[in-house]
C-alpha cells in the first residue's frame, strides 16, 4: 500500500519550501474535481502543484475524490513558456508510487484460466503529455463545423476540425483535448475547460500535419425543477463555431486509449454515441490509404471489430465511411451497429450495445483470450456492467471468472467512459 510517510518522512532541512508536482489518474467528476483547472474523465492525468507543507493533506483529499497518484516529482526549474513545459522543467526527480489497488495481492484463477505468459513489456513510444496548459492555452482556429446527424436523428452531433499549424500541439491516437469556451461562469470566473476525445489520427484529416478534429455532441438535458432546456456551455461554444473563429486548446492528455504497436493485432471497439471519437482515429490510422501511405511503419493488418450503439440509423456518425471501409477490408474489418429505437433484443425490449455484445460473446471472448488482442470501451458508462455480464457468461461456459480474468489483461482492455 503507498505509504504517505515515506515522502512526509523526509527532513525540512532536504526540503524545505519545495513545489511537488502530483501526476493524479481517475479523479471522479464531483463538485470537487469541479473547482479544479482539469475536469477529467477516467483515463485522463491531472497535474497538481503541491508545497512539501501539503503533501500529505492533498494526498488524502485525492484519495477522497476516488484518484490514484501515479507519480510525485520534485520541482527542479520554473517551467512554461507559452503554456509549454520547457526542457529545464521536465528534470524532474522522481519518486515512486503504488497505489493501493496494485499493492493488492490478485486472485488465483481457477487452473483453465488462459493467463498472459509472462514476458517483457515493450517499450512505449513518448507520448505527448500537456504540451499546453490552461493558463496558456494554444489558440487554434476553426477551419469547419459539419453536421454528422442525418434527416430525421436524434440531436446534434458535429465534426469540427482545427488548424494547429502555427503552434506545438502534437498528439496520437486516443488522447483527449481540452477546450475552454469564450466567456465567464454566473460567478463572473472563466469558464472551466471540458476534455474531448481526439477524432483525427497524428497527421489530422488532411495528413498534413496541420489539423486535429473532435466529434462533439450538443449537450442538452431538462432542468429537473423548472423543466427548462438547458444546454451544454462547451459543447453549445463548440457547436456554434464559424470556419475562422478562434478555440483554446489544452493537452493532449491520456494514455489509457492508446493503439497498440503491433500491426497485426486484433482490436475490438465498443463505443455509443460520440464516444466512436477515438475509433475512428484507430480505423482510419489502419485503413485509410492516404495514412497507410505515410505511415510506413505501421501497416495494420490485424482484425478491427466496432460494435456501435446509437438510437436511430441517421445517428450513425461516419457511416458511410466505416460502409465502405468494411466493404474493402472485409476480411480485416468488421461492424456491428446497435439501434436502440429501431432493433429489438431478444427479450423484445430495446437492441443496446450491451445486447450486441451478449449475441457475439463467445467469438468475443475467443478474441479476447489472445494476446494479441486490445478491447476499447468508450461512450457511456451505462454500458460498463452489460458488457461485463455478457463477457462473464461466455467464459463462464471454460470454469473461468470474468473479473479476476479481466484484472489479469488489464494493459489490454481499455475504458474511457463517462
Amino acid at each position: 500500500m503507498y505509504n504517505p510517510s515515506a515522502v512526509g518522512g523526509a527532513s525540512n532541512t532536504q526540503y524545505g519550501n519545495r513545489l511537488f508536482i502530483y501526476e493524479v489518474e481517475g479523479l471522479r467528476q464531483n463538485e470537487e474535481t469541479d473547482k479544479m483547472d482539469y475536469p477529467i474523465r477516467k483515463s485522463g492525468s491531472v497535474f497538481i502543484t503541491v508545497p512539501y507543507s501539503r503533501m500529505n493533506q492533498e494526498m488524502q483529499r485525492i484519495t477522497r475524490m476516488g484518484g490514484r497518484i501515479v507519480s510525485i516529482r520534485p520541482v527542479t526549474a520554473e517551467g512554461g513558456v507559452n503554456g509549454k513545459a520547457s526542457s529545464e522543467a521536465a528534470k524532474t526527480e522522481p519518486i515512486t508510487v503504488q497505489s493501493a489497488e496494485e499493492s493488492k495481492p490478485m486472485t488465483q484463477a481457477p487452473s483453465s484460466q488462459p493467463k498472459a505468459q509472462p514476458k517483457e513489456r515493450a517499450a512505449k513510444p513518448d507520448v505527448p503529455v500537456n504540451i499546453y496548459r490552461p493558463n496558456n492555452p494554444y489558440i487554434g482556429k476553426c477551419i469547419s463545423n459539419e453536421e454528422l446527424v442525418g434527416e430525421g436523428g436524434i440531436g446534434t452531433v458535429k465534426h469540427i476540425k482545427f488548424d494547429i499549424s502555427g503552434g506545438d500541439l502534437k498528439y496520437i491516437e486516443g488522447q483527449s483535448i481540452g477546450i475552454i469556451p469564450e466567456g465567464t461562469d454566473d460567478r463572473g470566473k472563466p469558464h472551466k475547460l471540458r476534455l474531448y476525445s481526439i477524432a483525427s489520427t497524428r497527421h489530422g484529416d488532411d495528413v498534413d500535419d496541420k489539423t486535429v478534429s473532435l466529434c462533439v455532441r450538443q449537450l442538452e438535458y431538462k432542468h429537473p425543477e423548472s423543466g427548462e432546456t438547458v444546454y451544454g456551455v462547451c459543447s453549445t461554444f463548440l457547436k456554434n463555431l464559424n470556419p475562422g473563429d478562434d478555440v483554446k486548446i489544452t493537452g493532449p492528455v491520456g494514455k489509457e486509449m492508446l493503439l497498440p504497436a503491433d500491426p497485426e493485432a486484433n482490436v475490438i471497439m465498443m463505443a455509443t454515441g460520440t464516444g466512436i471519437a477515438p475509433m475512428r482515429a484507430y480505423l482510419w490510422r489502419m485503413f485509410k490509404d492516404n495514412e497507410r501511405a505515410v505511415n510506413t511503419d505501421y501497416q495494420f493488418k490485424g482484425f478491427a471489430w466496432l460494435i456501435f450503439g446509437i438510437p436511430t440509423t441517421p445517428n450513425i456518425l461516419y457511416k458511410e465511411e466505416l460502409d465502405e471501409l468494411q466493404a474493402k477490408f472485409p476480411d480485416n474489418f468488421r461492424v456491428t451497429y446497435a439501434i436502440s429505437r429501431e432493433q429489438k433484443n431478444s427479450e423484445g425490449g430495446r437492441m443496446y450495445i450491451q445486447h450486441r455484445v451478449g449475441e457475439h460473446a463467445d467469438e468475443l471472448w475467443n478474441l479476447v483470450k489472445q494476446e494479441k488482442t486490445h478491447t476499447y470501451i468508450c461512450g457511456l458508462k451505462g454500458m460498463e456492467d452489460g458488457i461485463d455480464a455478457a463477457m462473464a457468461g461466455a467464459c463462464a461456459k471454460e470454469g473461468i471468472t470474468w473479473k479476476e480474468y479481466q484484472r489479469s489483461i488489464k494493459e489490454r482492455w481499455h475504458v474511457e467512459t463517462y
